[in-house]
Parts: C-alpha cells; structure tokens; sequence
C-alpha cells in the first residue's frame, strides 16, 4: 500500500523542472515587457495618437493593420514587401509583439510599428477613415458556436472597422480554419458585403507576395486542415443588425451536425 501511494505521487524532481521552468518564462516575459516600452516602434495606450499616424510615420503613405498579430510576421512582412505603406501590427499580448517589434528595429524597417492594446479599443486609437486596409492573418476562429462573436469577422467587429476604414478599404483574411472560413462567407453574403477574392487554398494557384509571407501559427497547422483560405473584401455604407438571426443560422448548422 505504501508502494502504491509512492507511485500516485507526482515526482518531486518532476516538480521541481516545472516550477523552474515557470520562474524561467515568467522572467523572460517581465524582460519582453521592459523591452518593449523601450522600443521607438512600439506604443502601449498610447495618448493623442487618433488621427496623428502619418505624423507618427513622418509621412504621408497609406496606414494598414494586422490585427492579433502576434509576432508580427505579417506587420514586418508587408511593411518588407510595401516600402512605401506604413504598417501597425495590433495585438495585448506584449510578450509575442516583442518578438516582431525587435525584427522590425534590427531590419530598419520605420514603415511598421505596433500598438499594444485590445482590438475592441481600435476606435480610441484611429480616427475615421485613417485606415486603408486591415490583415487578420490565424487569428483564434473560436470553434464554438456560443463564441462566434468573438470571432474577428463577425459583424459586430466589422461594424468597429467600419468606423476606421477608408471607403473602399478592404479586410483580408488569411487562415487554415475552414469553420471560420466558411463562416465568414455566411456573414459577406447575409450582411450584404462586397467580396473582392477568394481562395480555398491559396498555396494551390499563382500568388501575390503578401499571401506568401508565412506565420508561426500557419506553421503549427493547428486546424490540420492541410489547406491555407484567403478572402479580401469591402464593407458597405451600413452593415445590417441581423446577428440574432445569423446566430441562429450557426445554430442550426450545429445541430444537424449533431444529428449527422
């Protein structure tokens, strides 16, 4: 008996490994986060910045973001590919946004910057139509029908870009979730939006550059699907208040695949 509770016991050798990882990572992070507040391209809640970007830039040049950009592949990709843009990666998570913002400092790359703060809050930072275009590259396609609002193509963060986007800018998404997707075709086509491409797999046909740049995310292939989707699209004047009836569409779909 004495032998089978020795077993059941977690090693403490074990718990010591783990414990010394956690102090490791949660010093790495309070590193990350001193580190940023010291980068030039980096802006944390900033104050006085809505409608003071091209200030920010020094110049002119069309603004785009990435939102939940994480590491910044993107921001520092595009802003690589498209000198003469200015690029803002977006995202809470100062810890994976070190990571690009350092990139884009050692590359000499003064067309990207990233602004620490939640998605939710992008009116505060932006006046209206100070944006030209927005990327979300994998962003979290929050599987779960009960959580379809927190996915970032779902109108009610639509109507939040509405409020920033310059007429005729357009939304590109790039992700490996079919589910999202699929999704986000239903919201273009119910909420009356204007699609400009579509690719089911876009590694699969002739590409522009910008869909070649390759994230941390699109690497771990978490969705398995094997397969990258690419929509671009524009919104319209006014996006329709009809997420209840959306919500019960996603609903139903649910469930016969339940039943199924």
């Amino acid at each position: 008996m004495g032998n089978a509770t020795a077993k059941q016991a977690p090693p403490l050798l074990h718990l010591f490994k783990y414990a010394i990882f956690e102090f490791k990572m949660a010093q790495k992070k309070l590193f990350r986060f001193g580190q940023i507040k010291t980068f030039k391209n980096v802006l944390e809640y900033p104050e006085n910045i809505k409608g003071n970007w091209h200030n920010f830039f020094g110049n002119k040049n069309p603004i785009e973001l990435e939102l939940a950009c994480g590491r910044g592949e993107y921001t520092i990709g595009l802003a690589a590919i498209h000198l003469n843009k200015n690029f803002i990666g977006v995202d809470i998570k100062g810890n994976r946004m070190y990571i690009g913002a350092k990139k884009a400092l050692q590359h000499n790359l003064q067309n990207a910057a990233f602004l620490r703060t939640q998605i939710e809050m992008l009116d505060n930072y932006f006046s209206p139509g100070e944006v030209d275009n927005i990327w979300i590259t994998f962003p979290d396609p929050q599987l779960r029908t009960s959580k379809a609002k927190k996915r970032l193509t779902h109108p009610r963060f639509l109507r939040l870009y509405q409020k920033i986007l310059k007429p005729g800018g357009s939304i590109h998404l790039k992700t490996d979730s079919p589910q999202l997707y699929t999704f986000t075709l239903l919201v273009i086509e119910k909420y009356g939006l204007q699609l400009l491409k579509k690719s089911g797999n876009v590694y699969a046909v002739k590409h522009p550059p910008e869909l070649a740049i390759k994230t941390f995310y699109e690497s771990l292939d978490i969705a398995q699907s094997k397969k990258i989707h690419y929509l671009q699209f524009c919104l319209p004047k006014t996006i329709s208040h009809i997420d209840n009836e959306l919500q019960e569409i996603l609903k139903q779909t649910e469930n016969n695949a339940i039943v199924t």
